[in-house]
């Protein structure tokens, strides 16, 4: 079975799927979503013979990056093989995956999924592992740099640009942070400051700066130098100290990593039509789940960046195994009780 299967039977599991008998689109568990969470989710699934279909719209969060780190086993791998492995993986139990977007979903019993393509399935249990979006600030090359030596997470990337100088692009009061953090890898930190002024920076923020050697830069980026495909410095978008000059005017700082924090937009909005309750964070608005990863719909569940926004690689799949295993004992339960009640 290839990633673009869209009908494949399912010859491999042999659950009550409690929809329509023989119905080709009636699953007992449909996965929106196929990055780390959904296809760990699906793994567990298909072992416990239940009949499943991962939608995959093949949008991960971590695509622009050429290796995944810090995962046991699998550091070093590039995220493109660990999808295309994880994707191998579940066809041998019999999980069918269709590259297309779920564009709407509503519960009446059991839950109706939408796709792009046409095509709507039906499921006992949903879950939702749709992940999130970064979204970086308007800055000239940042975006066509980012996963490369344009960056956001140390422990993601740290090891790889270790000594080397690094810039940290503030874009609000919580950068200061990220620009502590990232001393652990370098002892050559600059933080600019970007939008953000002087005057919101605290004094503890400013004496811890000064303690770990991180040099304040005021005065907004305009731009990124890169030079043979590398970067080589941050271009403010005006005069400036402690670098030089071009002939373009803006000062340049040699700088050879950009850490920057990306605004997180979670692709939550099929949690939030099916009525799952939402709570706001700074990070953005994630559905309330419990420690398995259940909304407050019954059997809504969220998993990996859709849950929240600090879910590494590592992380979303442990997520998704959760709710996995969960799911297999809610079907299960379910079943036996109604058989009781005949």
């Amino acid at each position: 079975m290839t990633e673009n299967t869209t009908n494949t039977t399912n010859t491999g599991n042999t659950g009550n799927t409690g929809n329509t008998p023989g119905s080709a689109d009636a699953y007992e568990v449909v996965v929106i979503g196929g990055g780390a969470a959904g296809l760990s989710a699906a793994l567990v699934l298909g072992r416990a013979r239940r009949r499943t279909l991962v939608v995959d719209a093949g949008e991960p969060r971590n695509a622009p990056a050429a290796h995944m780190q810090g995962y046991l086993s699998r550091d070093g791998m590039s995220p493109a093989e660990f999808l295309a492995t994880g994707r191998e993986e579940i066809a041998r139990y019999g999980v069918e995956l269709v590259r297309d977007r779920a564009v709407d979903a509503t519960r009446d019993g059991d839950f109706a999924v939408t796709l792009a393509g046409g095509r709507t399935v039906r499921a006992r249990q949903l879950v939702v592992a749709t992940g999130l979006k970064d979204e970086l600030p308007p800055v000239e090359g940042l975006a066509e740099r980012f996963g490369r030596d344009v960056l956001h997470c140390p422990y993601c990337h740290g090891w790889e640009v270790r000594d080397q100088a690094f810039g940290v692009l503030a874009t609000s009061p919580m950068s200061v942070h990220q620009a502590l953090i990232v001393t652990q890898w370098s002892k050559d930190v600059k933080l600019f400051l970007h939008t953000v002024g002087e005057a919101e920076l605290s004094d503890e923020d400013l004496r811890r700066l000064a303690a770990a050697g991180v040099g304040v830069v005021p005065g907004e980026v305009a731009g990124l130098v890169v030079e043979d495909d590398r970067l080589t410095g941050v271009r403010l978008a005006t005069g400036g100290t402690g670098g030089g000059v071009p002939a373009g005017g803006g000062t340049v700082h040699a700088r050879e990593a950009l850490f920057v924090a990306p605004r997180a937009v979670p692709r939550t909005g099929l949690l939030a039509r099916l009525g799952a309750e939402m709570t706001e964070t700074p990070f953005g608005r994630y559905p309330v789940v419990d420690g398995r990863g259940l909304t407050t719909v019954p059997g809504l569940w969220a998993a990996g960046n859709a849950s929240g926004f600090a879910e590494q690689v590592v992380n979303a799949a442990s997520r998704g195994y959760r709710a996995g295993a969960a799911i297999n004992g809610e079907l299960l339960m379910g079943d036996l009780d109604a058989a009781v009640r005949v």
